[in-house]
């Protein structure tokens, strides 16, 4: 696994819960949001929301800037267009034929069976 395969899944492990993507959402809707402006769009109470709020600023798909006694909060649209692109290629990757669908690559057929003086062996089966 590569550090790109870890970046990839992390973010992918950020967006794996309804709450989340609802939080960015939300986001996307503004420049900049408050934790309470977030809490009131949700059904969840606001130290379960800081809770979402922590795994999309640790995956790095929220950016947290602090606002005097608060933070808010907007997307990194930096790397949101980056694990779009990352997706993307990963499927594109995931789609292409494989070589033994395309029969690149495919073990070589077995060569016939020869005498020694280099005549053909056939090899017939029986019926019964």
């Amino acid at each position: 696994m590569s550090a790109a395969d870890d970046t990839l899944a992390t973010m992918l492990r950020a967006l794996g819960h309804p709450a989340r993507v609802a939080v960015l959402r939300t986001l996307a809707r503004q420049e900049g949001c408050m934790c309470g402006e977030i809490v009131r769009g949700l059904p969840l109470a606001q130290s379960t929301v800081s809770q979402h709020i922590k795994i999309l600023v640790e995956a790095g798909l929220v950016r947290a800037a602090p606002n005097g006694t608060r933070i808010c909060y907007c997307l990194d649209k930096a790397k949101i267009a980056a694990l779009r692109d990352d997706v993307l290629a990963l499927f594109a990757a995931l789609e292409r034929p494989s070589p033994a669908e395309t029969g690149e690559g495919a073990p070589p057929a077995a060569a016939p069976e020869t005498t020694p003086a280099g005549d053909m062996t056939v090899k017939v089966g029986t019926h019964d």
